[in-house]
């Protein structure tokens, strides 16, 4: 995997997660007792974000709305439930065994724990930012295959049934977001409520390296409220095959030359307007090994390349 962070122009909007690109409403993390059909299979989720080796001055990972059961957030009766947000850096942050996996476990709260704060039904930080830092950047793991240096974060639903609904911001400030250039945002297992709005296009965006040939895209608990389909320099909207309602689906796509080293745009078309849809992807490459999606994709949003043929 070749990380092309020099291709993309930094924007405030590629520092939040999710990105604005993405039209995805927020992340969510359900507490450890909730049903997995309410649309979380684990109630864990890992994401990464990459410092560039270049950056000196000190960052800030904030958190928007991480307590549970006020402004944002899906509520199963009353609101129960805590929620562990924890933030690693140093060796092992992501090049140690059992940390780019599907499914939380092992030793995939590895590195060194650089910060953590449990959040409940309490209304401090209810619709406000929560900020984790400084950080020195060397704090991070060098890792030179994605181009800088790697934190971790880990949200974790450590009790009760309800959906914390949250955001993410890499700010250079800690009172406001201001964002830190050239980095990027990306995750091996993404978790996230869909748009309420019913025909809403969300998207997500994993990047091809070179070596790929065929993909694998699990889903699940889409509820069979749409349909998803790829879209590419290649490939014009490729159809996927959706989950239904706590279970997972697979599809199998094959990757053209011209499709390795861009992104792909994944779209998510909802059909309905029901609320708190929330829904699980990961991409498999053809060794099963575990694809990254960025928040803001690699080499840009991908447009179908049309083919004119000249008529003689």
């Amino acid at each position: 995997m070749i990380f092309f962070l020099c291709m993309i122009a930094s924007s405030a909007t590629g520092q939040l997660v999710p990105s604005a690109d993405e039209n995805i409403p927020c992340l969510v993390t359900f507490g450890r007792e909730a049903e997995t059909s309410y649309g979380d299979d684990d109630f864990s989720q890992v994401f990464f974000c990459v410092i560039p080796r270049d950056q000196m001055s000190a960052i800030y990972i904030r958190v928007y709305d991480p307590d549970i059961g006020n402004t944002l957030d899906e509520l199963i009766g009353e609101a129960n439930t805590k929620c562990r947000f924890e933030i690693y850096g140093g060796n092992g942050t992501i090049s140690a065994k059992n940390v780019i996996k599907e499914s939380p476990s092992g030793n995939y709260k590895s590195g060194i724990l650089l910060g953590s704060k449990i959040f409940d039904n309490k209304k401090d930080y209810d619709g406000k930012w929560y900020t984790f830092g400084p950080f020195n950047p060397l704090e991070g793991e060098m890792m030179e295959e994605y181009g800088g240096y790697i934190f971790k974060i880990i949200a974790e639903g450590i009790s009760g049934n309800d959906g914390n609904q949250y955001k993410y911001f890499l700010s250079s400030n800690p009172t406001e977001n201001i964002p830190v250039e050239g980095s990027n945002f990306f995750t091996f297992e993404y978790t996230f409520v869909l748009n309420a709005a019913p025909n809403s296009v969300s998207h997500i965006y994993p990047y091809m390296d070179k070596n790929v040939v065929a993909i694998k895209i699990n889903t699940f608990d889409f509820d069979s409220d749409g349909h998803l389909r790829i879209v590419s320099i290649g490939k014009k909207g490729e159809m996927v095959s959706i989950s239904g309602e706590n279970e997972w689906v697979t599809s199998r796509h094959i990757i053209s030359d011209e499709e390795k080293k861009t992104s792909l745009d994944i779209q998510i078309i909802k059909t309905s307007g029901a609320k708190n849809n929330n829904m699980v992807f990961f991409i498999t490459n053809q060794y099963g090994e575990l694809m990254p999606f960025y928040t803001v994709p690699i080499g840009g949003i991908p447009k179908y390349k049309y083919k004119i043929a000249v008529k003689r």
